[in-house]
C-alpha cells in the first residue's frame, strides 16, 4: 500500500474514532441523567418468570407517586433510599402472598446494562444506578423499565419526559435520529460503545477500578 493511502486509511480511522468518542461522551451523559428499575427473577422457570412480573407489578403500584416533584437522578435516587424498606417489605409480602420462600432484596445500585430498547427508545449500554429487586438466585431473565425520569409509574401527578433531563443531541440519539452522520448509523455506533462498554466492565472486574 502507497504512503498516501496509508494516510488516508488513517484519517478516516482516526474520524471514526472520533465519532466514537463523542458518541461515547454523549451516552456516560445519559447515563449520569437516568435511573432505571431492574427486577431479576429467581430462575427461568415458568413459575418464577411469573413470580418475577407479580412482584414487579406489585412494586410499580406501590411506587405511584414516589417521584413526585422530582427533578434530578440525584433527588429521585435520596427518595428512592427513603423508600427502600418498604419496597423491600412489598416484594416480600408479594412473595409470601404467591405462597413463594424465596429470599429478596431491594438495593440502588450502579450496575452495567447491555444497549436495551424501550418503546420508541434506545438506552446506550453502559453503567447506570438503578433500584435493582433481587429475588432468590437472581438467576433469570430480568425486567427493566427507566424509573427517572418516571417512565414506568404509573398515576403520577406530574409524568417526567426524557426531554426533561436529556439534551436535544441525547434526545436525538435515544431516538436513533440522524443516523447518516458522519456515515455510521447509530445501530452500528450503539454496537461499537457496547463492545467498548464491554471491555470497561471487563477491566473494572479484573483490576477493581
Amino acid at each position: 500500500m502507497k504512503i498516501w493511502e496509508k494516510s488516508v486509511c488513517l484519517a478516516l480511522i482516526l474520524s471514526i474514532l472520533a465519532s466514537f468518542t463523542t458518541l461515547s461522551a454523549e451516552c456516560s451523559g445519559i447515563q449520569s441523567r437516568v435511573l432505571r428499575l431492574h427486577v431479576l427473577a429467581n430462575s427461568d422457570s415458568q413459575s418464577d418468570q411469573a413470580i418475577k412480573l407479580k412482584v414487579r407489578d406489585r412494586i410499580l403500584t406501590e411506587s405511584t407517586g414516589m417521584l413526585d416533584g422530582v427533578k434530578t437522578r440525584d433527588e429521585a435516587e435520596q427518595r428512592v433510599a427513603s423508600h427502600l424498606p418498604k419496597l423491600q417489605k412489598t416484594a416480600e409480602d408479594e412473595l409470601r402472598s404467591l405462597g413463594s420462600s424465596n429470599s429478596v432484596h431491594a438495593e440502588l445500585t450502579n450496575m452495567y446494562f447491555s444497549t436495551r430498547q424501550y418503546g420508541n427508545i434506545t438506552l446506550p449500554a453502559g453503567k447506570y444506578d438503578a433500584l435493582r429487586i433481587t429475588i432468590g438466585s437472581g438467576k433469570g431473565h430480568n425486567w427493566w423499565c427507566v424509573l427517572f425520569p418516571a417512565l414506568c409509574l404509573p398515576a403520577a401527578e406530574a409524568p417526567s419526559r426524557l426531554e426533561d433531563v436529556l439534551s436535544s443531541s441525547e434526545m436525538q440519539l435515544v431516538q436513533g435520529k440522524n443516523n447518516n452522520n458522519n456515515g455510521v448509523n447509530y445501530e452500528v455506533k450503539f454496537r461499537s460503545v457496547e463492545l467498548f462498554e464491554e471491555f470497561r466492565d471487563w477491566l473494572s472486574h479484573q483490576f477493581n477500578f
